[in-house]
């Protein structure tokens, strides 16, 4: 039987996550550094100077500081603007366009253009225009406008993912995981500016995710080469790497669950934003209405791979937590605990109870919310541990430190969010 601190919907687990929403707001306080770039954070929440000032973390950070400004929690605002002076700062390039990987302790740039740290800017800077955060409107057309022209692929309906620094040389590379944050990207996008433009975008991403899920028994390849063929064995010499795995990621099948349901629910004639007040609307264009069995068929499939990814992660080896990776057939091949992938099976867990009532759904989260509560929540320093070995041990072999708040802050905002909205939107 579960206390009832876990137990979605009662007094005490609202209670308990705004409660370990303020205190991660609390630890991350010291993110800035003197140019605005966000440090990395260490353990107990100290900035961690010799490490780069990355650009993906000072986008999460202008995000989650963004969000506790809407919530009107003092101070949060001017560390969202100390976050958005760094990107319009010094890890933006003025002369190539967009965003470096980050810069160095010594000043110099990390090179590299990313997708997925430019998906990051477009969701930072959507947050920050609606939380009122002054810039942050030039910077998210100048995001947006920089994506469609080196990111997007129109032809595909996908998006690129790496260029070098000058953005004349794309990296043959195709992966999932930038375009993952990329819908999570252009849906906040589409809410923020009511620009629907970028809502189609992702529902054709979410599209080809789904075909090849389904050829994949949902578990969703995450390689791929130039021309988008799945590489199913890349890296299966070195399984353990830390940016490009080997194998399926079930953090990933649950993360993908929750967007493709957010995506269904507002592509739908039955949207709420179709009858929207436009909270706020820069850009109103004509939504792309999926049909009923579309939407029924999509959320399904989200159950699908959120089903398949908990059946392969949850207690695989004898031990509580979701383990980082499999193989094909489901069998743990990376046994560590990754912060996020808890995190997302929180978020999803509760859309998939508040999208189909199904108990099961509300059982998980409150089996995850217990093992958040008694494995992974620092309770001696704050924030959560980032990284745990296969028998709950803190390691630090990826994730040293807790360098950023991004998905525990929201997993604590999620479950109490509107499913078809994007969380800084629906704070409005």
């Amino acid at each position: 039987m579960f206390e009832n601190k876990y137990i979605i919907d009662t007094d005490e687990n609202r209670k308990f996550l705004s409660g370990n929403a303020g205190q991660l707001l609390e630890f991350g306080r010291k993110f800035p550094s003197k140019t605005g770039g966000s440090c990395y954070l260490g353990s107990d929440g100290t900035p961690m100077k010799d490490r780069d000032r990355e650009t993906w973390i000072t986008a999460r950070m202008l995000h989650v500081y963004s969000i506790g400004s809407m919530q009107g929690i003092e101070g949060c605002k001017a560390l969202a603007e100390k976050a958005l002076m760094g990107l319009a700062g010094e890890l933006r390039d003025n002369e190539n366009g967009g965003w470096f990987a980050g810069r160095r302790a010594d000043g110099s740039i990390v090179p590299t253009k990313q997708c997925y740290a430019h998906a990051f800017v477009i969701l930072a800077s959507s947050s920050a225009y609606l939380a009122g955060i002054a810039g942050a409107e030039e910077l998210l057309k100048d995001a947006l406008g920089t994506f469609d022209k080196y990111f997007w692929d129109e032809q595909e309906g996908l998006c690129r993912d790496t260029w070098n620094t000058e953005f004349t040389v794309l990296d043959p590379y195709r992966g999932l995981n930038a375009n993952m944050h990329t819908v999570e990207a252009f849906l906040a996008t589409a809410d923020a500016l009511r620009d629907e433009r970028y809502r189609i975008r992702a529902g054709r991403i979410i599209r080809r995710v789904v075909g090849w899920a389904e050829e994949n028994d949902y578990r969703i390849p995450e390689h791929f080469t130039e021309d988008w063929k799945p590489d199913l064995e890349m890296n299966i010499e070195k399984k353990d790497d830390p940016f490009k795995p080997y194998g399926a990621t079930p953090g990933h099948g649950i993360e993908w669950a929750r967007l493709i349901t957010q995506w269904s629910l507002s592509s739908s004639a039955s949207s709420s934003l179709l009858s929207s007040k436009n909270k706020i609307s820069t850009n109103s264009t004509q939504k792309e209405i999926i049909s009923e069995d579309e939407k029924k068929q999509m959320i399904s499939t989200a159950c699908q791979l959120y089903e398949r990814a908990v059946s392969d992660a949850w207690n695989a080896d004898g031990a509580e937590g979701l383990v980082y990776t499999t193989d094909w057939n489901g069998k743990p091949v990376v046994r560590d605990r990754m912060h996020w992938v808890l995190a997302e099976a929180i978020n999803t867990s509760a859309v998939l109870y508040r999208v189909t009532g199904e108990a099961k759904y509300a059982e998980d989260f409150s089996k995850f919310m217990k093992y958040l509560d008694t494995k992974v929540m620092d309770k001696k320093l704050g924030s959560w541990y980032h990284q745990l070995d296969e028998n709950n041990n803190v390691k630090g072999t990826v994730w040293p430190g807790k360098p950023d708040l991004y998905h525990a802050f929201q997993a604590m905002l999620i479950p109490y969010s509107d499913p078809e909205l994007s969380i800084a939107y629906f704070l409005l």
